[in-house]
């Protein structure tokens, strides 16, 4: 039985970590190495880091936070945000991240997906994906959700699949920060779509949502970040619920 992942996530801003709804009205939640170290020992799969400004205001991601974090933890980490080229993935990995994830600088060259899948391995690559409801349809939005763009989130989700893409991190931008649930249906389309790991993101807010997503979304992992920043719920009391429900999960 595929064993599905619980995610926290770093938003952050100004070196702290930082949540918002629907991307913006964002409040601080937090020192970002304090939190990270929380969820390794609360039994997290693993651990997003998110630079959530570093493509507007054009700079690179944070890499002295990112070392920080890393020397604090033993679970996977992944990194995004400011990503534009093969020498910015090296130098995060050098500070001791597993993964990066690239969202806008993809959408805008298709053709970085394959030189980072060649260069680092298809494992080391996840596709972040903000997707928006436009005219009534599922497109992409990029930076930070602030530009919305003519591409369907299936038909990227695609594409990215076949240039190499590891991972899918779909944040609905509709969910995010709400506490009303995942969006279940695109998560589900999405999951069907290709043929690599989705990580649903955006709306948890209760444990009934992440079973949901599981179960009904055919998510193979879940992210969150207010709901565990501010105690709202615990992971292993998450992941005790989780396995009541039949879903199985890493203890």
């Amino acid at each position: 039985m595929l064993t599905r992942r619980i995610i926290p996530c770093l938003d952050i801003k100004d070196g702290r970590t930082v949540k918002g709804t629907n991307f913006v009205q964002l409040r601080d939640a937090g020192d970002p190495v304090e939190l990270a170290i929380r969820y390794c020992d609360e039994g997290a799969d693993e651990l997003v880091f998110l630079d959530i400004t570093a493509t507007t205001e054009k700079r690179k991601t944070l890499a002295k936070l990112v070392r920080d974090i890393a020397t604090h933890i033993n679970i996977p980490f992944t990194v995004g945000g400011g990503i534009n080229t093969a020498e910015d993935v090296t130098m995060l990995l050098e500070n001791g991240a597993d993964k990066i994830s690239v969202n806008t600088s993809a959408v805008r060259n298709p053709s970085l997906v394959d030189e980072l899948a060649k260069n680092f391995g298809s494992q080391c690559v996840v596709v972040a994906i903000d997707a928006k409801i436009i005219d009534d349809t599922w497109k992409v939005v990029t930076h930070g959700g602030r530009t919305p763009t003519h591409l369907l989130v299936t038909d990227w989700a695609k594409e990215i699949t076949n240039r190499g893409a590891g991972e899918i991190l779909l944040t609905s931008m509709e969910n995010d920060g709400t506490k009303n649930g995942f969006a279940v249906e695109l998560t589900k389309e999405i999951s069907n779509a290709v043929h690599i790991p989705v990580i649903a993101s955006g709306g948890a807010g209760t444990m009934e949502h992440f079973a949901t997503v599981f179960q009904n979304g055919d998510a193979d992992a879940a992210l969150a970040a207010s709901i565990f920043h501010f105690g709202e719920i615990a992971i292993p009391d998450l992941k005790r619920y989780l396995q009541q429900q039949n879903i199985s999960v890493r203890i």
